[in-house]
């Protein structure tokens, strides 16, 4: 059974398409990259299938069955830009808050689910900021507390839109090596991604998109010049061996 399957996607604004009839599913165990141009809707997949923002038709299944986010088998790791990060809370209640899907909104934590968040905080180099609050750090440093409150969920699929823009060297390598141990212990991770130099190091599939699906597949099969051109337009240049830069119209 597949982890994600999604079959006619329609997602509109305003009754103005933003996705139109985008089918494809995912292989378990494996890291994604959604990838295509500004405006292709590669963030509004991801709500849509979170159920965040409605659709207008189509079918959407994680491991055969409509998702509901008390299935506890999706974690989620948002835009940064998209969260208030002047909100009153420490770098460890935001872990924290990936337990709640396990242990009730209501309830307390327990000893285990505190020792299991500042796991996932020394997981991704942030152990020693569990007390600092979260508009004192710096953009990476906010980015490492998301993605370990997305291990605190302890999800079978994981979805992330943008993690690593405006992050640091240090903070790309740790998210790779998260993305790493999650598809070692076969975890499913789908990643909005837009830096086309690192696709073929950092995803095994790939979903190309802009508004449709253009192709989706193994890296190495589907990550092709044509495949690019159909998904930009525009023009694709080599820069050098391997690099590719996107001029658009």
């Amino acid at each position: 059974m597949n982890p994600v399957q999604v079959k006619n996607l329609t997602v509109a604004y305003q009754k103005k398409p933003v996705l139109t009839d985008v089918t494809f599913e995912v292989p378990e165990g494996k890291l994604i990259g959604i990838i295509g141009p500004n405006g292709a809707g590669k963030s509004t997949l991801i709500k849509a299938i979170l159920g965040l923002i409605p659709k207008a038709s189509g079918e959407i299944e994680i491991y055969g069955k409509k998702y509901h986010p008390k299935d506890k088998v999706v974690g989620y790791v948002p835009q940064r830009g998209s969260v208030d990060w002047d909100f009153p809370t420490n770098a460890l209640d935001v872990v924290l808050m990936g337990r709640y899907g396990h242990i009730g909104w209501f309830k307390r934590p327990t000893k285990s689910d505190m020792a299991l968040a500042l796991e996932c905080l020394r997981k991704v180099g942030m152990e020693n900021y569990a007390n600092r609050q979260i508009s004192q750090l710096s953009g990476g440093q906010q980015q490492r507390v998301f993605l370990a409150r997305a291990l605190a969920q302890d999800a079978k699929v994981y979805f992330m839109d943008e993690p690593f823009v405006g992050v640091d060297a240090a903070t790309e390598r740790a998210i790779i090596d998260l993305l790493n141990e999650l598809k070692s212990q076969g975890k499913t991770v789908l990643v909005v991604h837009h830096d086309l130099q690192t696709v073929k190091d950092y995803f095994d599939h790939v979903l190309l998109l802009n508004m449709r699906t253009i192709a989706q597949g193994p890296t190495d099969e589907t990550f092709t010049m044509e495949n690019l051109h159909r998904t930009y337009g525009g023009r694709l240049a080599f820069l050098e061996k391997d690099q590719l830069m996107v001029e658009q119209k």
